[in-house]
């Protein structure tokens, strides 16, 4: 049976209070701290930390498979990871994307959806591996994310976006243009016939996570998926 969760601020260990249970190496922590973080969530999930892999996010549509044979030490350049393997967690790394967890019965993946990878069909293509490989029966998690009334974008991105994910079309509490990343990946997720459930938690709104909009430069939680 596969398993799943999302971390927030909360558990880990930091150099600076803003920090805390940090999980990304590029943000100006202190690479101990990251590290043993790591540790920590590996054990969480009953596995030794160089079971736990992370990707390289690039904001692209490439999908990395990861076996028994793979090295925790080589971080693909993809945005999301696909595996068969039991024993193994795939990590994607947020704050303000969203975290998609893909579960089946014989495959999971861990996919990072910002508003390129809404547009590149990122998700898409992890489903497209789960399924050429005999997946079925697939269910999605999206943790939290920055929501439509809070992800102000200009005008014009927001027309090119919503030209070819409508649902995503949204406005702020002021009224301005933004985007529903959440709403336009879910529409998707229904059109692959895929069963999904939604945090409603704002990143920007909820300081237990960490906001690109709201603190820059600011840590990264995760979403975490094993089978």
């Amino acid at each position: 049976m596969s398993r799943s969760l999302f971390t927030s601020r909360e558990g880990g260990v930091s150099s600076a209070p803003y920090l805390s249970f940090n999980l990304a190496t590029h943000v100006g922590d202190d690479v101990e701290a990251v590290h043993k973080n790591r540790e920590i969530l590996a054990a969480s999930f009953g596995i030794i930390r160089h079971s736990l892999f992370f990707m390289n996010q690039v904001h692209g549509r490439d999908v990395a498979v990861i076996d028994e044979n793979s090295s925790s030490a080589d971080l693909p350049a993809v945005d999301a990871l696909f595996t068969t393997s039991n024993g193994i967690a795939l990590v994607t790394l947020v704050a303000d994307c969203i975290p998609l967890l893909l579960h089946s019965p014989r495959a999971v993946a861990a996919v990072h959806v910002g508003r390129a990878g809404l547009i590149n069909n990122v998700a898409i293509k992890a489903l497209e591996q789960m399924r050429n490989l005999g997946a079925n029966q697939i269910h999605a998690i999206l943790g939290p994310s920055i929501c439509g009334k809070c992800y102000e974008v200009p005008l014009k991105m927001q027309q090119e976006v919503a030209s070819t994910h409508p649902a995503s079309l949204s406005s702020t509490y002021q009224g301005s243009p933004s985007l529903d990343l959440p709403a336009g990946l879910i529409a998707e997720l229904m059109k692959q016939g895929v069963t999904y459930e939604a945090s409603p938690i704002c990143t920007m709104e909820d300081p237990l996570y960490y906001s690109h909009r709201r603190d820059n430069p600011t840590g990264r939680f995760a979403g975490v998926v094993s089978l």
